[in-house]
């Protein structure tokens, strides 16, 4: 167990030799080196736990919890009323809709010609909506009221596809579906069917697959543009919890049987997310590299006090000193400069991080990042893995010069020139 002297001794090692009040250089210098690590590595887990919720956030915006969708050729959901009371019996499920999701042309009677993903939903339903698509909207609502005569109703149209094409509520635009399409005799091929909506309303989620590619009708709508009469899409479910969504999602497949089979908002988008985790565990491992050169810099720091040092350490051995104390008071030096390096870089990465997530100092391209700004967010998990594995390192990096210096023998310590 370490001493008072130990303590007193490994105090005095701490400071530099000309002045009791300084710290020495080299321990200032093994100082930083952890507190730059520890800093490097809060602020990268950071962005990396605030990349993989942020974007999770934005795609449940309008993506939902579970889709129930049926095998075989084509999405189409014939007898969607039946299954959607079975799905609204089972626990765990808050909401259930049905949805059409098909693709267009769209276009403002304009030479250019915009493709979007073409959403059919319920009108708002408030609280019982499945997605928060509704709590995003710039202008408008989903409610699709018109006020035109010469249109055959309502769209919603993400930020971006707006700002492209000029449309605004209020604007017509033209969609184009090929199905009801009919055949021209006079072009010797099939003409697809024009539609003519008024834009009713502009949304922006901030996630740049929505705002970019989408376009929203109301279901009924939806339906007879996709072809499908009565039938739609699928289901749109929304959970209680949506981290039980795939056991959730694996008992529903169970009661409905083939051929109905669901789509978890996680294996939606599972590339996405498996990618975001293989890169923080790559970035993790990388960045505990640079706490580990920080632990050789406290090995050639206690090494070289250990040198300085070695006639003193003859002449406290001389007056009883045990090595159990001598290898103490290095590992105690040692685990001094791990614990205010990590309290430190602990500090500096939680301010670091805050002032980058609160002040959006790094904007990213949305069309390549899918956000527009770096989010940082510390989860308090990974600070007490980088935390202790810090001061495990540090620790460890002295056991090689703590043996070093309690096996020096007295005669040939104080021989040392």
């Amino acid at each position: 167990m370490i001493t008072r002297l130990d303590l007193d001794i490994a105090a005095r090692y701490l400071r530099s030799r000309r002045s009791s009040r300084l710290v020495s250089l080299i321990t200032l210098i093994a100082t930083g080196g952890v507190t730059v690590g520890v800093m490097a590595l809060i602020v990268v887990m950071g962005v990396m736990n605030g990349l993989q919720n942020d974007l999770r956030d934005k795609i449940l915006i309008a993506s939902p919890h579970l889709r129930i969708l049926t095998y075989g050729e084509g999405l189409r959901l014939e007898d969607w009323a039946g299954v959607r009371q079975k799905v609204v019996d089972h626990p765990g499920v808050a909401a259930v809709a049905p949805f059409v999701l098909t693709q267009s042309l769209i276009s403002t009677n304009h030479d250019y010609n915009e493709g979007v993903q073409v959403l059919g939903i319920e009108r708002d339903t408030g609280s019982m909506s499945v997605t928060s698509v509704a709590r995003h909207f710039i202008r408008g609502d989903l409610r699709f009221v018109t006020t035109r005569n010469d249109v055959d109703g309502g769209v919603v149209l993400g930020r971006r596809v707006a700002e492209r094409l000029a449309a605004y509520p209020g604007d017509k635009v033209t969609m184009i579906s090929a199905a009801g399409s009919k055949f021209n005799a006079a072009l010797g091929a099939f003409a697809p069917r024009y539609w003519f909506l008024e834009v009713t309303g502009e949304f922006e989620t901030g996630m740049y697959e929505y705002d970019n590619s989408y376009a929203i009708l109301p279901r009924e709508l939806a339906q007879q543009f996709a072809g499908l009469g009565t039938a739609v899409t699928g289901l749109e479910v929304r959970l209680a919890d949506p981290w039980k969504a795939r056991e959730i999602g694996e008992e529903l497949e169970s009661s409905l049987r083939y051929p109905y089979r669901a789509l978890d908002w996680q294996q939606q988008n599972a590339s996405l997310f498996s990618a975001l985790k293989l890169e923080k565990l790559a970035m993790g491992v990388v960045l505990l590299l640079i706490v580990i050169v920080a632990a050789f810099n406290i090995v050639s720091t206690l090494t070289m006090v250990v040198t300085d040092k070695t006639r003193e350490i003859g002449i406290l051995r001389a007056m009883g000193l045990p090595a159990a104390s001598v290898r103490r008071v290095f590992v105690f030096q040692g685990a001094v400069i791990g614990v205010i390096g990590t309290l430190t870089g602990t500090v500096a990465g939680l301010v670091v991080a805050r002032l980058v997530d609160s002040r959006r100092l790094i904007a990213l391209d949305p069309s390549v990042y899918f956000i527009d700004h770096l989010p940082v967010q510390v989860e308090p998990l990974d600070l007490l893995i980088i935390v202790v594995a810090s001061i495990t390192v540090a620790v460890m990096a002295t056991v090689y010069p703590a043996r070093q210096a309690a096996a020096l023998t007295p005669v040939d310590a104080i021989r040392h020139e």
